[in-house]
Protein backbone atom coordinates (compact mmCIF):
# COMPACT_ATOMS: atom_id res chain seq x y z
CA UNK A 1 0.00 0.00 0.00
CA UNK A 2 1.56 3.57 -1.01
CA UNK A 3 0.33 6.15 0.78
CA UNK A 4 2.19 8.80 -0.92
CA UNK A 5 0.32 11.47 -3.19
CA UNK A 6 1.53 11.43 -6.61
CA UNK A 7 3.36 15.26 -7.61
CA UNK A 8 0.51 15.89 -9.70
CA UNK A 9 -2.16 15.69 -5.94
CA UNK A 10 0.82 17.34 -3.94
CA UNK A 11 1.20 20.42 -6.21
CA UNK A 12 -2.95 20.86 -5.90
CA UNK A 13 -2.90 20.78 -2.16
CA UNK A 14 -0.34 23.18 -2.01
CA UNK A 15 -1.83 25.94 -5.05
CA UNK A 16 -5.42 25.27 -3.31
CA UNK A 17 -3.76 26.34 0.26
CA UNK A 18 -2.30 29.11 -0.97
CA UNK A 19 -5.59 30.22 -2.63
CA UNK A 20 -7.47 29.83 0.72
CA UNK A 21 -4.80 31.92 2.65
CA UNK A 22 -5.06 34.67 -0.17
CA UNK A 23 -8.87 35.03 1.48
CA UNK A 24 -8.74 33.80 4.61
CA UNK A 25 -10.92 32.84 7.77
CA UNK A 26 -11.62 36.49 7.94
CA UNK A 27 -13.48 36.71 4.45
CA UNK A 28 -15.82 33.34 5.16
CA UNK A 29 -16.67 34.89 8.46
CA UNK A 30 -17.44 38.43 7.52
CA UNK A 31 -19.28 36.85 4.06
CA UNK A 32 -21.42 34.55 6.63
CA UNK A 33 -22.09 37.55 9.24
CA UNK A 34 -23.25 39.95 6.16
CA UNK A 35 -25.27 37.23 4.55
CA UNK A 36 -23.47 37.40 1.16
CA UNK A 37 -21.68 35.01 -0.71
CA UNK A 38 -18.36 33.66 -1.09
CA UNK A 39 -18.57 34.74 -5.31
CA UNK A 40 -15.01 35.87 -5.95
CA UNK A 41 -13.59 32.77 -3.91
CA UNK A 42 -15.75 30.90 -5.98
CA UNK A 43 -15.01 32.52 -9.12
CA UNK A 44 -11.23 32.43 -8.64
CA UNK A 45 -11.57 27.99 -7.80
CA UNK A 46 -13.12 28.04 -10.65
CA UNK A 47 -11.16 29.63 -13.20
CA UNK A 48 -8.16 27.96 -11.98
CA UNK A 49 -9.76 24.26 -12.12
CA UNK A 50 -10.22 23.69 -8.65
CA UNK A 51 -13.63 23.03 -9.03
CA UNK A 52 -13.59 20.79 -11.92
CA UNK A 53 -10.70 18.73 -11.01
CA UNK A 54 -13.34 15.34 -11.36
CA UNK A 55 -14.44 16.25 -14.02
CA UNK A 56 -13.87 14.14 -17.40
CA UNK A 57 -11.28 15.77 -19.13
CA UNK A 58 -13.39 15.92 -22.62
CA UNK A 59 -16.04 18.03 -20.51
CA UNK A 60 -13.36 20.49 -19.65
CA UNK A 61 -12.39 19.08 -16.28
CA UNK A 62 -9.16 17.71 -14.95
CA UNK A 63 -10.28 14.33 -15.39
CA UNK A 64 -9.14 13.45 -11.46
CA UNK A 65 -11.00 11.68 -9.12
CA UNK A 66 -13.08 12.39 -5.98
CA UNK A 67 -9.48 11.58 -4.42
CA UNK A 68 -8.30 14.96 -5.96
CA UNK A 69 -11.82 17.01 -5.19
CA UNK A 70 -11.54 15.91 -1.38
CA UNK A 71 -7.94 17.63 -1.42
CA UNK A 72 -9.52 20.75 -2.70
CA UNK A 73 -11.81 20.54 -0.30
CA UNK A 74 -10.05 19.58 3.04
CA UNK A 75 -7.50 22.48 2.08
CA UNK A 76 -10.15 24.98 1.54
CA UNK A 77 -11.59 24.51 4.95
CA UNK A 78 -8.37 24.34 6.27
CA UNK A 79 -7.10 28.06 5.02
CA UNK A 80 -10.11 29.19 6.87
CA UNK A 81 -12.61 28.68 4.17
CA UNK A 82 -14.99 25.41 4.33
CA UNK A 83 -17.45 25.80 1.04
CA UNK A 84 -19.79 23.63 1.57
CA UNK A 85 -21.38 23.78 -2.03
CA UNK A 86 -18.29 22.06 -3.35
CA UNK A 87 -20.00 19.08 -1.85
CA UNK A 88 -23.31 19.58 -3.19
CA UNK A 89 -22.39 21.12 -6.83
CA UNK A 90 -19.08 19.66 -7.66
CA UNK A 91 -19.08 16.29 -5.90
CA UNK A 92 -22.82 14.74 -5.84
CA UNK A 93 -24.57 17.10 -8.48
CA UNK A 94 -21.56 16.91 -11.04
CA UNK A 95 -20.43 13.41 -10.37
CA UNK A 96 -24.25 11.89 -10.49
CA UNK A 97 -24.35 13.67 -14.07
CA UNK A 98 -20.72 12.68 -15.11
CA UNK A 99 -22.13 8.89 -14.17
CA UNK A 100 -25.69 8.65 -14.91
CA UNK A 101 -26.63 11.19 -16.54
CA UNK A 102 -27.20 11.50 -20.68
CA UNK A 103 -25.00 12.67 -22.77
CA UNK A 104 -26.81 15.90 -23.71
CA UNK A 105 -27.19 16.75 -19.49
CA UNK A 106 -22.89 16.17 -19.57
CA UNK A 107 -22.35 18.81 -22.52
CA UNK A 108 -25.11 20.64 -20.84
CA UNK A 109 -23.69 20.87 -17.07
CA UNK A 110 -20.45 19.34 -16.70
CA UNK A 111 -18.37 22.55 -18.69
CA UNK A 112 -20.24 24.45 -16.26
CA UNK A 113 -18.96 22.55 -13.19
CA UNK A 114 -15.53 22.67 -14.48
CA UNK A 115 -14.77 26.10 -14.87
CA UNK A 116 -17.57 26.75 -12.09
CA UNK A 117 -19.87 29.38 -13.70
CA UNK A 118 -22.52 26.47 -12.76
CA UNK A 119 -23.97 25.81 -9.94
CA UNK A 120 -26.51 22.82 -8.57
CA UNK A 121 -28.22 21.99 -5.13
CA UNK A 122 -29.65 18.65 -4.53
CA UNK A 123 -32.53 17.85 -2.51
CA UNK A 124 -33.61 14.70 -0.84
CA UNK A 125 -33.90 15.04 2.41
CA UNK A 126 -37.52 15.85 3.70
CA UNK A 127 -39.52 16.10 6.76
CA UNK A 128 -40.90 13.11 7.27
CA UNK A 129 -38.09 10.81 5.50
CA UNK A 130 -34.82 12.42 6.25
CA UNK A 131 -32.81 10.75 3.71
CA UNK A 132 -34.57 7.71 2.87
CA UNK A 133 -34.88 7.21 -0.76
CA UNK A 134 -37.55 4.64 -0.13
CA UNK A 135 -40.01 7.10 1.81
CA UNK A 136 -39.89 10.07 0.29
CA UNK A 137 -43.30 11.88 -0.70
CA UNK A 138 -41.98 13.82 -3.49
CA UNK A 139 -43.66 12.66 -6.95
CA UNK A 140 -43.15 12.69 -10.63
CA UNK A 141 -45.60 11.48 -13.25
CA UNK A 142 -45.56 11.88 -16.57
CA UNK A 143 -47.71 14.93 -18.24
CA UNK A 144 -47.37 14.20 -21.86
CA UNK A 145 -43.59 14.51 -23.24
CA UNK A 146 -42.60 15.51 -19.82
CA UNK A 147 -43.41 14.95 -16.04
CA UNK A 148 -45.59 17.32 -13.29
CA UNK A 149 -43.31 17.62 -9.94
CA UNK A 150 -44.82 17.89 -6.42
CA UNK A 151 -43.98 17.54 -3.05
CA UNK A 152 -41.48 19.49 -0.36
CA UNK A 153 -37.85 19.13 0.82
CA UNK A 154 -36.26 19.51 3.93
CA UNK A 155 -32.96 21.70 4.80
CA UNK A 156 -31.31 21.77 1.31
CA UNK A 157 -28.57 23.95 0.48
CA UNK A 158 -27.34 26.93 -0.86
CA UNK A 159 -30.36 27.02 -3.75
CA UNK A 160 -30.13 30.96 -3.90
CA UNK A 161 -26.44 30.66 -5.14
CA UNK A 162 -27.79 28.01 -7.74
CA UNK A 163 -29.33 27.92 -11.09
CA UNK A 164 -30.77 24.28 -10.79
CA UNK A 165 -31.48 21.88 -8.13
CA UNK A 166 -30.98 17.77 -8.25
CA UNK A 167 -34.07 16.76 -7.16
CA UNK A 168 -34.61 13.07 -5.77
CA UNK A 169 -38.69 12.56 -6.22
CA UNK A 170 -39.89 8.99 -6.75
CA UNK A 171 -41.82 8.02 -10.14
CA UNK A 172 -44.49 5.19 -11.40
CA UNK A 173 -42.73 2.14 -12.93
CA UNK A 174 -45.00 1.48 -15.75
CA UNK A 175 -44.17 -2.18 -15.72
CA UNK A 176 -45.09 -3.03 -12.04
CA UNK A 177 -46.84 0.28 -10.93
CA UNK A 178 -44.33 0.71 -7.98
CA UNK A 179 -42.70 3.93 -6.68
CA UNK A 180 -39.14 4.06 -7.46
CA UNK A 181 -36.26 6.58 -6.78
CA UNK A 182 -35.47 8.74 -9.52
CA UNK A 183 -33.74 12.33 -10.26
CA UNK A 184 -34.61 15.41 -11.77
CA UNK A 185 -33.42 18.78 -12.45
CA UNK A 186 -35.41 21.47 -11.82
CA UNK A 187 -34.80 24.73 -12.23
CA UNK A 188 -34.95 27.06 -9.58
CA UNK A 189 -36.61 29.67 -11.39
CA UNK A 190 -39.41 27.24 -12.56
CA UNK A 191 -43.17 28.34 -12.24
CA UNK A 192 -44.62 26.19 -8.73
CA UNK A 193 -40.95 26.00 -7.61
CA UNK A 194 -40.49 27.79 -3.71
CA UNK A 195 -37.98 28.36 -1.56
CA UNK A 196 -38.33 29.43 2.42
CA UNK A 197 -35.00 29.92 4.57
CA UNK A 198 -34.78 28.44 7.53
CA UNK A 199 -33.28 30.48 10.48
CA UNK A 200 -30.35 28.84 11.98
CA UNK A 201 -28.00 29.67 14.57
CA UNK A 202 -24.61 28.90 12.79
CA UNK A 203 -21.96 30.78 10.62
CA UNK A 204 -21.76 29.91 7.44
CA UNK A 205 -22.37 31.79 3.98
CA UNK A 206 -24.67 29.11 2.84
CA UNK A 207 -27.91 29.21 3.99
CA UNK A 208 -30.67 26.79 4.16
CA UNK A 209 -34.20 26.40 2.56
CA UNK A 210 -37.38 24.67 2.53
CA UNK A 211 -38.46 23.66 -0.73
CA UNK A 212 -41.64 23.43 -2.34
CA UNK A 213 -42.97 22.36 -5.58
CA UNK A 214 -46.18 22.87 -6.85
CA UNK A 215 -47.20 20.92 -10.14
CA UNK A 216 -44.02 21.89 -11.68
CA UNK A 217 -43.91 21.15 -15.55
CA UNK A 218 -40.88 19.54 -16.34
CA UNK A 219 -39.51 18.60 -19.80
CA UNK A 220 -38.25 14.62 -20.96
CA UNK A 221 -34.82 15.34 -20.48
CA UNK A 222 -35.04 16.78 -16.99
CA UNK A 223 -34.61 13.08 -15.62
CA UNK A 224 -31.38 12.06 -15.16
CA UNK A 225 -29.89 9.04 -17.01
CA UNK A 226 -33.44 8.21 -18.36
CA UNK A 227 -36.33 6.05 -16.49
CA UNK A 228 -33.93 3.00 -15.62
CA UNK A 229 -31.28 4.87 -13.69
CA UNK A 230 -32.88 4.77 -10.45
CA UNK A 231 -31.02 4.11 -7.28
CA UNK A 232 -27.96 3.44 -9.68
CA UNK A 233 -27.83 7.01 -10.25
CA UNK A 234 -28.64 8.17 -6.53
CA UNK A 235 -25.81 6.19 -5.30
CA UNK A 236 -23.24 7.20 -7.30
CA UNK A 237 -23.01 10.48 -5.75
CA UNK A 238 -24.27 9.72 -1.68
CA UNK A 239 -20.56 8.22 -1.20
CA UNK A 240 -19.23 11.56 -2.72
CA UNK A 241 -21.14 13.66 -0.50
CA UNK A 242 -19.54 11.07 2.39
CA UNK A 243 -16.01 11.51 1.51
CA UNK A 244 -15.94 15.31 0.33
CA UNK A 245 -18.02 15.70 4.04
CA UNK A 246 -14.97 14.25 5.78
CA UNK A 247 -12.10 15.67 3.81
CA UNK A 248 -14.10 19.21 4.87
CA UNK A 249 -14.68 18.38 8.20
CA UNK A 250 -10.83 17.18 8.37
CA UNK A 251 -9.59 20.61 6.91
CA UNK A 252 -11.98 22.58 9.80
CA UNK A 253 -10.05 20.34 12.02
CA UNK A 254 -6.68 21.57 10.88
CA UNK A 255 -7.46 25.08 11.16
CA UNK A 256 -8.75 25.25 14.77
CA UNK A 257 -6.07 23.02 15.76
CA UNK A 258 -3.22 25.61 13.68
CA UNK A 259 -4.77 27.97 15.64
CA UNK A 260 -4.79 26.90 19.22
CA UNK A 261 -1.09 25.43 18.38
CA UNK A 262 0.14 29.16 17.71
CA UNK A 263 -1.68 30.10 20.27
CA UNK A 264 -0.04 27.71 22.48
CA UNK A 265 3.18 28.36 21.91
CA UNK A 266 3.06 32.30 22.06
CA UNK A 267 0.48 32.66 25.13
CA UNK A 268 2.73 33.14 28.26
CA UNK A 269 1.51 32.84 31.62
CA UNK A 270 3.48 32.70 34.66
CA UNK A 271 6.72 33.30 32.78
CA UNK A 272 6.37 30.23 30.14
CA UNK A 273 4.26 29.26 27.41
CA UNK A 274 1.09 27.71 28.32
CA UNK A 275 1.87 24.82 25.88
CA UNK A 276 4.65 23.48 27.70
CA UNK A 277 2.00 22.19 30.61
CA UNK A 278 0.38 18.84 29.24
CA UNK A 279 -3.19 19.64 30.66
CA UNK A 280 -2.76 22.05 26.96
CA UNK A 281 -0.06 19.94 25.12
CA UNK A 282 -1.75 16.55 25.60
CA UNK A 283 -5.20 17.23 24.45
CA UNK A 284 -4.20 19.04 21.25
CA UNK A 285 -1.88 16.02 20.72
CA UNK A 286 -4.54 13.87 20.97
CA UNK A 287 -6.68 16.05 18.72
CA UNK A 288 -3.84 15.70 16.13
CA UNK A 289 -3.64 12.21 16.14
CA UNK A 290 -7.33 11.83 15.61
CA UNK A 291 -6.99 14.30 12.94
CA UNK A 292 -4.39 12.59 10.97
CA UNK A 293 -6.16 9.29 11.44
CA UNK A 294 -9.57 10.82 9.98
CA UNK A 295 -7.47 12.08 7.05
CA UNK A 296 -6.34 8.27 6.56
CA UNK A 297 -9.72 7.48 6.46
CA UNK A 298 -11.02 9.55 3.93
CA UNK A 299 -7.83 9.02 1.52
CA UNK A 300 -8.83 5.58 1.77
CA UNK A 301 -12.09 6.03 0.94
CA UNK A 302 -11.34 8.32 -2.13
CA UNK A 303 -9.28 5.69 -3.25
CA UNK A 304 -12.14 3.10 -2.96
CA UNK A 305 -14.72 4.90 -4.71
CA UNK A 306 -12.46 6.19 -7.76
CA UNK A 307 -11.48 2.52 -7.76
CA UNK A 308 -14.50 1.10 -8.00
CA UNK A 309 -13.73 -0.86 -5.07
CA UNK A 310 -16.09 -3.24 -3.56
CA UNK A 311 -15.35 -1.11 0.00
CA UNK A 312 -16.62 2.20 -1.42
CA UNK A 313 -19.48 2.79 0.64
CA UNK A 314 -17.92 1.13 4.10
CA UNK A 315 -15.07 2.87 3.62
CA UNK A 316 -16.95 6.35 2.91
CA UNK A 317 -19.06 6.26 5.87
CA UNK A 318 -16.05 5.48 8.49
CA UNK A 319 -14.30 8.28 6.80
CA UNK A 320 -17.43 10.33 7.58
CA UNK A 321 -17.98 9.25 11.12
CA UNK A 322 -14.14 9.43 11.91
CA UNK A 323 -13.96 12.92 10.70
CA UNK A 324 -17.22 14.27 12.47
CA UNK A 325 -15.69 12.86 15.75
CA UNK A 326 -12.42 14.39 14.82
CA UNK A 327 -13.23 17.98 13.80
CA UNK A 328 -15.72 18.27 16.95
CA UNK A 329 -12.67 17.14 19.74
CA UNK A 330 -10.28 19.75 17.41
CA UNK A 331 -12.74 22.36 17.57
CA UNK A 332 -13.89 21.98 20.81
CA UNK A 333 -9.85 21.23 22.40
CA UNK A 334 -8.84 24.78 19.89
CA UNK A 335 -11.71 27.04 22.10
CA UNK A 336 -10.86 25.29 25.56
CA UNK A 337 -6.95 26.03 24.64
CA UNK A 338 -7.81 29.92 23.96
CA UNK A 339 -10.38 30.16 27.42
CA UNK A 340 -12.18 32.67 26.52
CA UNK A 341 -10.61 34.39 23.29
CA UNK A 342 -11.87 30.79 22.39
CA UNK A 343 -14.92 32.78 21.94
CA UNK A 344 -13.84 35.98 20.30
CA UNK A 345 -14.57 36.24 16.62
CA UNK A 346 -10.77 37.75 16.08
CA UNK A 347 -9.13 34.24 17.12
CA UNK A 348 -10.91 32.49 14.25
CA UNK A 349 -12.01 28.76 16.43
CA UNK A 350 -15.35 29.74 18.07
CA UNK A 351 -16.57 30.71 14.65
CA UNK A 352 -16.27 27.20 13.33
CA UNK A 353 -18.08 25.48 16.09
CA UNK A 354 -21.19 24.92 14.23
CA UNK A 355 -19.95 24.11 10.96
CA UNK A 356 -17.78 21.58 13.20
CA UNK A 357 -20.86 20.14 14.50
CA UNK A 358 -22.82 20.00 11.60
CA UNK A 359 -20.39 17.24 10.49
CA UNK A 360 -21.66 14.85 13.15
CA UNK A 361 -25.04 15.33 11.56
CA UNK A 362 -25.19 15.94 7.64
CA UNK A 363 -25.59 14.68 5.31
CA UNK A 364 -26.04 11.49 7.38
CA UNK A 365 -26.01 11.27 11.22
CA UNK A 366 -23.51 9.29 12.92
CA UNK A 367 -25.73 6.93 14.69
CA UNK A 368 -27.04 6.10 10.92
CA UNK A 369 -23.67 5.30 10.03
CA UNK A 370 -23.24 3.00 12.80
CA UNK A 371 -26.48 1.30 11.71
CA UNK A 372 -24.60 1.05 8.43
CA UNK A 373 -21.49 -0.23 9.66
CA UNK A 374 -23.51 -3.02 12.16
CA UNK A 375 -25.97 -4.05 9.53
CA UNK A 376 -23.50 -4.45 6.36
CA UNK A 377 -19.67 -4.78 8.32
CA UNK A 378 -20.45 -6.60 11.25
CA UNK A 379 -23.86 -9.09 9.68
CA UNK A 380 -25.83 -7.84 12.81
CA UNK A 381 -29.57 -7.69 12.24
CA UNK A 382 -31.21 -4.53 11.28
CA UNK A 383 -32.32 -2.52 13.48
CA UNK A 384 -34.76 0.26 11.99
Amino acid sequence: MDFRETDEQRALRSAVAALAAKYGHGYWVEKAKRGERTDELWREAGQLGYLGVAVPERYGGGGGGITELAIVCEELAAGGCPLLLIVVSPAIAATVIAKSGTEEQRKTWLPGFADGSAKMSFAITEPDAGSNAHNITTTARQDGDGWRLSGRKYYISGVDETEATLVVARTEDARTGTLRPAMFIVPTDAPGYERHEISMEITSPERQYTLFFDDVKLPADALVGGEDAGLAALFAGLNPERITVAAYATGIGRHALGKANEYARTRSVWGEAIGAHQAIAHPLAKAHVELELARLAVQRAAWAYDSDDASAAEAANIAKYAAGEAVINAVDTAVQTHGGNGMATEYGVGTLWAAARVARIAPISREMILNFVAQHSLGLPKSY
